[in-house]
């Protein structure tokens, strides 16, 4: 991928590392635009950064994906960049959870259906570029769950899986799929804002776009703090981690 000229598109960019990914990409002079939710915080960002703009959308419902795809053509037609990034995580007591499954099923819809439908509304647009990008934000916790947020690792286990077939399907066209693995990330996410064990945001932006400058052909995108999740079957030991990962945070809530 690289990193100039691009006119990028980011869900979930109004906070978090989506947001952090707009200030990163914004600074090397592409067009960069966010959408997300939150029109407050939506407006916020683009007040404090001239170069970011942005759409209000709710990628978890269906009936909102093609009227955005349309309005994202319309306005931006050099759209080549597509990250998806918008995502919610919630703790779920399995054995006390509502009966309508709520928390699930918007967890699934957001993390996964979102993101699937967002790309097949986007691809006739991106497949017109002469070179365009896909990137899919999973998580280390797609290779080595959090056993107190089950849907939400098993949304992007399906991401990577749903990614690693994109990219063979779209191997002889122009766009290249890239999957970022993050890590524990200081963001909202899991009240991690806080948190000295997540890995601090500028920090994991700073690797991830260093990363991308110098392994431009870079299929996933692992820093360094990431990758003990993300190899962990391949690396063995992998029962002694899952149970010291959530032995951890046995007691969030």
């Amino acid at each position: 991928m690289k990193l100039t000229g691009n006119t990028i598109l980011i869900t979930g960019g109004g906070s978090g590392i989506g947001l952090g990914l707009a200030k990163a990409f914004s600074a090397l002079g592409n067009k960069v635009v966010i959408a997300g939710r939150r029109r407050q915080v939506l407006d916020a960002v683009t007040a404090a950064n001239p170069g970011i703009s942005a759409i209000p959308f709710d990628i978890e419902k269906r009936e909102s994906i093609r009227p955005f795809a349309d309005r994202v053509a319309k306005d931006f037609p050099d759209l080549n960049v597509l990250i998806n990034n918008a995502g919610i995580m919630r703790i779920e007591r399995l054995l006390a959870q509502p009966k309508d499954l709520s928390d699930a099923e918007s967890i699934v819809a957001t993390n996964l259906l979102g993101p699937i439908r967002l790309t097949a509304a986007l691809l006739p647009l991106l497949a017109r570029q002469s070179r365009s990008t896909i990137m899919n934000v999973s998580s280390g916790l797609a290779f080595l769950p959090l056993a107190i947020t089950p849907t939400y690792c098993a949304t992007k286990a399906a991401i990577h899986s749903y990614t690693e077939s994109l990219r063979y399907q779209l191997q002889s066209t122009p766009i290249g799929v890239i999957e970022l693995i993050p890590p524990y990330v200081r963001t909202d996410l899991l009240n991690g804002a806080e948190d000295p064990r997540a890995m601090p945001l500028e920090a994991f932006v700073a690797e991830v776009m260093e990363i991308l400058r110098t392994q431009p052909e870079a299929q996933e995108i692992c820093v360094e703090n990431v990758k003990r999740l993300r190899f962990a079957a391949e690396a063995g030991g992998y029962a002694a981690l899952f149970k010291g990962l959530n032995d951890a945070f046995a007691g969030a809530d």
